[in-house]
């Protein structure tokens, strides 16, 4: 999830140790023998709110095809990019700014035994590290709300997508009703937490250079999730395994902050599918 605008956006996200961590709290719920597998690490790995629900989403749009060379920007600690390459037999490259984040997902693919599947790069979504056309698809999962140029981000992703290529983007925006409520899973204030309307995010997509084949605005489809988690949250606590791995306690705090500002109208949440124009 941690991506582009400087050092204070990979300080929110940073600690040590998080692949030592995951897996460990995967053993103390599932025993010592507990199967190492993208499935299993689902509800550890896949860093965004709706965890991997999100990313079956992400994929049926995608639709990855085996063998295609796909790119996930702002990747975390990976959980994503191993499931979709586990899944759909292709090969992902998994990009994040933090540096515990990709040495974390360099461990989890060791452990899952996709290291040859998957492979972590540490860079900037605003300057990808990679050759123009690289790519049959491209993918971002609530990365955007920590990029400040986004057309900077949309650009980047068109370069590097062989043309015809697709790229399936989600991320939180900008509400009808103010700001949200701080702090939020991916940012402490407004200073690293940048927000936009749907409808301007729908502009800077296409003045990028893509065609748009999905663009909505997908709140009230959510809404349901983020409410139910909120409910749990507050009345059950945090459960057994969770995203609490990587980001501490504090996780309960910034996931309901997310739900009530959704349900109070200053969160949208944001989903576009875009083509490179063949």
């Amino acid at each position: 999830m941690a991506e582009a605008s400087g050092g204070k956006v990979q300080d929110h996200y940073a600690s040590a140790g998080i692949a030592a961590r995951v897996l460990a709290a995967l053993r103390a719920a599932q025993g010592e023998a507990a199967a190492v597998t993208p499935d299993s690490l689902a509800p550890l790995d896949h860093f965004h709110g709706r965890g991997l629900k999100a990313t079956q989403e992400m994929a049926a749009l995608l639709a990855p095809r085996p063998g295609e060379r796909i790119l996930d920007i702002g990747g975390g600690i990976g959980g994503p990019a191993r499931w979709v390459a586990a899944r759909f037999g292709c090969h992902v490259t998994c990009l994040d700014l933090t540096p515990e984040f990709c040495r974390a997902a360099e461990e989890l693919n060791a452990a899952t035994g996709l290291s040859d599947d998957v492979r972590v790069v540490e860079g900037s979504a605003t300057e990808l590290p990679f050759a123009d056309c690289g790519f049959d698809r491209a993918y971002s999962e609530n990365v955007g709300m920590n990029i400040a140029d986004k057309p900077r981000f949309y650009a980047e992703a068109l370069r590097v997508l062989r043309p015809g290529g697709v790229f399936y983007t989600a991320y939180y925006g900008a509400g009808p009703r103010g700001e949200p409520d701080y702090p939020l899973p991916w940012a402490a204030g407004a200073a690293t937490s940048f927000l936009t309307a749907p409808e301007d995010t729908r502009e800077q997509v296409v003045a990028a250079g893509f065609e748009l084949v999905v663009f909505r605005d997908r709140t009230e489809e959510v809404l349901p999730d983020l409410r139910e988690n909120r409910r749990r949250l507050e009345t059950q606590g945090l459960p057994p395994l969770g995203l609490q791995t990587l980001m501490g306690e504090r996780i309960r705090e910034l996931q309901i902050n997310v739900a009530r500002s959704a349900e109070e109208g200053r969160l949208t949440f944001i989903e576009a599918l875009a083509r490179r124009p063949a």
